[in-house]
This record gives structure tokens, sequence and C-alpha cells, in this order.
């Protein structure tokens, strides 16, 4: 039961302090005049992946590759068919081809990246800092671009940017409120890990299975939030976009940032079924996004069938 007690304090506190962690850090950007387009793109777009960062990173110090690996995959594959399915439930999503058409693309180069390191069978540090200066580069290049000549990609950020902005403090408070985010969010992270590693060992359940169904879906709340509000006001392209967002930090940054701290090793279970999952989901949410497809009440329940489907055939397998 405490280690219960554990997993569901640790969920309840990733959301409270990545909540506070991404509003404390937008509202100081915005009082030092940062463009919206970049607060969206980086600080909202990222912001909501931090509780999975800190997860993995603090599996990975504690020896639980299957965690630390699996909470990547798994949200990722979690955030395409179960958020953005039940964001589509809520209210239809309309895809703007050109407004998610780059980002799309190197939300497929992240995941075959993930795939092709996944089957050497080790995160390195060497892969870990080419991923993260994949991640860099990536957002180096969209600020250049969308200075340059802006596309409406930039709307989806700005649009971001304003679905999380609160009512403006003293810059001092809202430093606190960053700080306070960042201190739950560690401490959360680390209740949640302790407790999956013990129920896992308790119960004779492999870590990867934990890792890749119930913390994946605990650290993705953040996302979940975000685009369920998204949905409920109508800015589809919004939800679309943090999910598109939150998936390319997961692989370049989150895993780029926790192989370089602690090298970890891809559990066999993953490389047998769960990254391609990632791939045909990833290809599905590509489709949409190129194409302008409108995902419907029915293609938002297929996409949840199919994750139950997933889930279902990973507990089968206990």
């Amino acid at each position: 039961m405490l280690d219960l007690a554990y997993i569901v304090g640790g969920f309840i506190g990733l959301v409270f302090g990545g909540n506070l962690l991404v509003q404390g850090a937008v509202a100081v950007a915005r009082s030092l005049n940062i463009s919206p387009m970049i607060i969206g793109l980086t600080l909202v777009g990222f912001g909501t992946s931090t509780p999975e960062l800190v997860t993995s990173v603090q599996a990975a110090l504690a020896n639980s590759p299957g965690i630390a690996v699996g909470n990547v995959i798994g949200s990722n594959i979690a955030n395409i068919l179960l958020i953005l399915g039940g964001a589509a439930l809520i209210n239809p999503i309309v895809t703007d081809p050109a407004a998610l058409r780059r980002d799309g693309s190197v939300m497929l180069l992240a995941c075959l990246a993930c795939i092709a390191l996944a089957l050497v069978g080790t995160f390195d540090r060497v892969s870990g800092a080419a991923l993260f200066a994949c991640l860099s580069g990536y957002v180096a290049v969209t600020i250049y671009l969308e200075k340059r000549r802006p596309t409406p990609a930039q709307d989806v950020y700005v649009a971001e940017s304003e679905l999380v902005a609160h009512k403006p403090n003293s810059q001092l408070r809202d430093l606190a409120l960053m700080a306070a985010g960042l201190v739950i969010t560690i401490v959360s992270a680390r209740f949640l890990v302790s407790g999956a590693i013990s129920i896992a060992t308790a119960m004779s359940i492999p870590q990867s299975i934990i890792g890749v169904t119930i913390i994946a879906v605990g650290t993705s709340l953040p996302e979940l939030i975000t685009s369920v509000i998204a949905a409920r006001k109508g800015q589809s392209d919004v939800a679309l976009g943090n999910i598109i967002g939150s998936n390319i930090f997961n692989i370049f940054g989150i895993l780029g940032v926790t192989a370089l701290i602690a090298p970890i090793a891809v559990p066999a279970e993953f490389v047998r079924l769960d990254i391609w999952v990632m791939l045909a989901a990833t290809w599905l949410l590509l489709l949409f996004a190129r194409t302008g497809w409108r995902v419907g009440r029915r293609e938002g329940a297929v996409m949840l069938a199919a994750y139950v489907c997933y889930a279902g055939y990973l507990l089968s397998t206990l």
C-alpha cells in the first residue's frame, strides 16, 4: 500500500509541479519580453515533458532501464493514441499541413533515430550527446527560419504560449513559482520511481511493462491536460502541436540528457514490440498532419481502441 501511495502521490506531484514550473517559466519569459513564438516552442512545447525528463533521469540513476527507456517510448505512444484520441473525442481535430509539416517531419526523424539506437542496444553518452545536439539544432533552425520568414507554425507556437499564460505577478514571485515547481517535480519523480520499482519487484512484473504503460501515462498527464484544454477551446492545432513538440523533446531531449547523465541499456522487450508500435503511431499522426485530414470522434475512438489493444496485449504477457 505504501508503494502504491508513492506512485499515486508521485503522479499528483508531477502534474502539480510541472504546471507550476511551466507557468512560472512562461511568466518570467513574458516579463523579459521574450517572443511568444519562442515561449511556445520551448517553454510550453518542451516544458510539459519535464515530468518525463526527471523521471527517466532518476530511473537511469537507479539502474532501472526498463522505466527510463519505457517512459519515453510509452509516452510517445500514449501522446498520440491515448491523448490525441481523447482530445478528438472532445472536439474533432482539423489539421493544417502547412503549420505542422516541418515539426511533423522532425518528429518522424526523432522516432527513427530512437529506433536505430535501440537496435544497437544502448543509449551511451555519445548517442546522448548526438540526440541533444539534434534538439539544439532543431530549436535554433526553427527560430531562425520563423524570424526570417514566418510560417503558419508560428501561430501554433504563439497559441501554445497564450494557452498557459496567467495573470502576471512580480518577477521574483514567478521565479519562486518556477523553482517550487521544479522541486516538487523532482521529489515526485523520486517517489514515483521508487514505488514503481518496489511494486515491479514484489509482483514479479517486468519494469519495462510498468515503464511503458503506468509510468508513461502518468508522466504524460501534463500533455493530456494541455491538449484537453486546447480541444475544449476549439484550438485543435494547439493540441496537435503540443503532442508533436512533446514527442520530439521526449527523444532528443529526455533520452539525450538521460544518456549523458547515466548511459542505459535497452531492454530486449522494447526491440521486439514497443518501438514498432511507436513508429506506427508516429506514421499515423504524420499522415494526419501532412494530408490535413479531419481527426473526428470516430478516428479518435479508433486511436483509443488501438491503445487499449496495445496495453491489453502487454498485460496478457504477464
